[in-house]
């Protein structure tokens, strides 16, 4: 089945904390809106899920509304259609459920985040591609932290510790029916415990298989088998060749090691 123009995607923009540390450091109203490469990040991501040909709509959720007009680019799209805005919640697996619940129940979905400033039309394609390919309710993207460590060698990335090997998370789910959808139920769960995943995994797979993660003995498959076997959501991985789909803008080491990304990439297509 042809996947092109049959998403939508849902672009989570609101601010994490009350005093984000890039909204700080760019003087900007929220982080969604910082300059990356002299380009608000939410801009970028906007202009890559366009340009993927795999969208046919694109749903903001936040910035709150007070701050849009500090973003002409963001405004002009709110106000022209090429982007519907819908006001965020208290967090963003609640803002998440929100828009989830405003738009078209039957079609699949795509939903990132607005700090995903490296974000391109290629990843949004493979990502897309191999989730409709991999027959599941739901699939959400990952990268090796080895091919991440390779790529960025002085980067720190919050890493899940598997028997795969080192994972990170890319911001990227896709929800392939209404059943999948369900899976953001779970990421309410797991919100405040992203940083200590052998918690979520305590609270969600029970004591054995938090011995078995903290052995390294814990695969991805059968970690999302037993999300399965609790939720009845299948959810299968998907695998990225991208190392910068790992690369999220939460600090500003990430805006720098983003900025010279960009430069670099910008350097790569004049050469």
């Amino acid at each position: 089945m042809s996947t092109r123009g049959e998403f939508i995607a849902v672009v989570l923009a609101a601010d994490r904390t009350a005093n984000d540390p890039i909204a700080r450091k760019t003087g900007s109203a929220c982080k969604a809106i910082a300059p990356v490469g002299g380009m608000p990040m939410i801009i970028r991501v906007l202009d890559a899920l366009e340009a993927s040909g795999m969208v046919k709509t694109i749903v903001v959720c936040g910035p709150p509304a007070a701050i849009i007009a500090e973003c002409p680019e963001l405004e002009d799209r709110i106000r022209s259609g090429r982007a519907i805005w819908l006001p965020n919640l208290d967090s963003p697996s609640r803002s998440a459920n929100s828009a989830l619940a405003q738009i078209d129940q039957q079609a699949p979905v795509l939903l990132t985040t607005a700090d995903h400033a490296l974000l391109t039309p290629a990843i949004v394609q493979y990502f897309l591609t191999k989730s409709r390919a991999a027959g599941s309710d739901a699939a959400v993207g990952v990268v090796r932290y080895e091919d991440v460590a390779a790529a960025f060698p002085n980067s720190k990335r919050t890493v899940i510790k598997l028997r795969d090997g080192g994972l990170c998370g890319c911001n990227l789910y896709a929800f392939l029916n209404p059943r999948g959808r369900g899976l953001v139920s779970f990421w309410q769960r797991a919100e405040d415990l992203r940083k200590r995943p052998w918690q979520l995994i305590a609270q969600t797979f029970g004591p054995v298989a938090v011995i078995l993660y903290l052995l390294g003995l814990l695969s991805i498959n059968k970690g999302l088998a037993t999300v399965t076997a609790r939720t009845g959501i299948k959810v299968q991985p998907v695998f990225l060749p991208y190392p910068q789909a790992g690369v999220d803008v939460d600090k500003v080491e990430d805006l720098l090691l983003a900025e010279s990304v960009l430069v670099e990439a910008r350097s790569a297509t004049r050469g």
